[in-house]
C-alpha cells in the first residue's frame, strides 16, 4: 500500500466531509477513493470513519489519525517547498469559510489578489454563520466574527468589525431627527447576529453606556435583504461597516446617532493547536494581512492587529 497516497486521500475525505468531493479534488474516481479508505482501515486494524445511511463521522481513532497524518503531510509539503520556488510550492485547493456579510463584502474582494499572487491555487469560498470545526468540516481557513465560545482551537485575533446604525435619506425625511438612543422607537430591520436582542447598548465615551429599546418590524436571516429593505426607506437597522461604507460615503445611507459608538465584534482566525500550517494556507493568511487594509483604507471596518 502507498501510505502517503492513502493518508492524503483520507485527510481530504475528512476535510471535505464527502468521499465524492475528495475524489473530485484529487482527480480520482469515487470507487477508488472509497476502496482506498476501506483498505486503509484494514491495514491499520481500526475504523477511521463511522458510516450511516446519510453521512459518516470520524471515530476517536479517526480524528487522532487525521491530526497525525495532517502533520506528516504538512511536513512533507514544507520540505518540498524548500526545494522549489515559492510560486510552485503554493498550489492545491484552499477552502475559505467566512460569515456571509464579511465574506461577501471583504473576503470576496481578496480572492482576486490571492489568485494574482498564486495562480496555481484553487480557491473555494463557503459562507455560513456557524463555528466551523476545521478537523471535521473541511475549512482550511475560517474567519469568525464574535465570540467563539468553548471550542477546541486557538483564536488568532485579527481585529474588530465595526457596526453602525443607518437609515435611508427617504426614511429620515419623513421622521423626526434622532438625538438620543431613546429616540430609536422606529421600524427596526433586524438581521441575524446584528443587535439580536430587543435592547441595544451604545457607548458615548469610556464611562457612559446607554441602552435603547428597538421595535422590530422585520427580521432577515441574511444581511443583504436587510440592507436592501433599509435602503428602500422602510426602516432603520444596524449593518457591518464593510457592507455600508460605500453607501454612507455617497449619501445613499445616513448614519444615525454618529456621536455614539455601536457594539463592534471581534474578528478571529481559528487555528488548531499543535498543527503545522501548510505553505498555501500560510501564504494566503499572510497576503490577507496586506490586501485587506489596502482594500478598506480610510474606513473603520477593520482595525487589524
Amino acid at each position: 500500500m502507498n501510505l502517503p497516497e492513502a493518508m492524503s486521500i483520507y485527510v481530504r475525505v475528512v476535510e471535505r466531509g464527502s468521499i465524492a468531493s475528495a475524489a473530485r479534488d484529487l482527480g480520482i474516481g469515487h470507487p477508488i477513493a472509497s476502496e482506498c479508505i476501506e483498505r486503509f482501515e484494514k491495514y491499520l486494524g481500526c475504523r477511521l470513519l463511522l458510516r450511516s445511511a446519510l453521512a459518516f463521522y470520524c471515530s476517536p481513532d479517526g480524528i487522532a489519525f487525521y491530526e497525525r497524518s495532517k502533520r506528516i503531510l504538512s511536513a512533507v509539503e514544507q520540505a518540498v517547498a524548500k526545494m522549489s520556488s515559492d510560486e510552485q510550492a503554493i498550489k492545491g485547493a484552499i477552502r475559505i469559510v467566512a460569515p456571509p456579510c464579511f465574506g461577501e463584502s471583504v473576503v470576496s474582494k481578496t480572492l482576486a489578489h490571492i489568485r494574482a499572487a498564486y495562480r496555481h491555487l484553487e480557491l473555494e469560498l463557503v459562507l455560513n454563520d456557524r463555528i466551523v470545526y476545521l478537523v471535521t468540516e473541511g475549512g482550511d481557513i475560517s474567519f469568525r466574527v464574535g465570540s467563539l465560545g468553548e471550542v477546541a482551537f486557538i483564536a488568532r485575533r485579527l481585529g474588530r468589525i465595526g457596526r453602525t446604525l443607518v437609515a435611508a435619506p427617504s426614511y429620515l425625511g419623513q421622521h423626526e431627527s434622532f438625538l438620543e438612543p431613546a429616540d430609536l422607537g422606529h421600524s427596526y430591520i433586524r438581521t441575524q447576529g446584528a443587535f439580536s436582542t430587543a435592547q441595544v447598548l451604545f457607548r458615548q465615551d469610556a464611562s457612559v453606556v446607554k441602552s435603547a429599546s428597538i421595535n422590530t418590524a422585520l427580521r432577515a436571516s441574511h444581511w443583504r435583504p436587510g440592507y436592501e429593505i433599509i435602503f428602500s426607506g422602510v426602516g432603520i437597522g444596524a449593518l457591518d461597516v464593510p457592507a455600508c461604507v460605500d453607501a454612507l460615503a455617497d449619501g445613499r445611507l445616513v448614519r444615525i446617532l454618529p456621536q455614539y459608538e455601536a457594539p463592534s465584534f471581534e474578528l478571529n482566525l481559528p487555528i488548531q493547536p499543535q498543527r503545522l500550517v501548510p505553505p498555501p494556507v500560510r501564504a494566503v493568511v499572510t497576503l490577507r494581512k496586506t490586501c485587506v487594509p489596502r482594500l478598506w483604507k480610510g474606513s473603520t471596518a477593520i482595525a487589524a492587529n
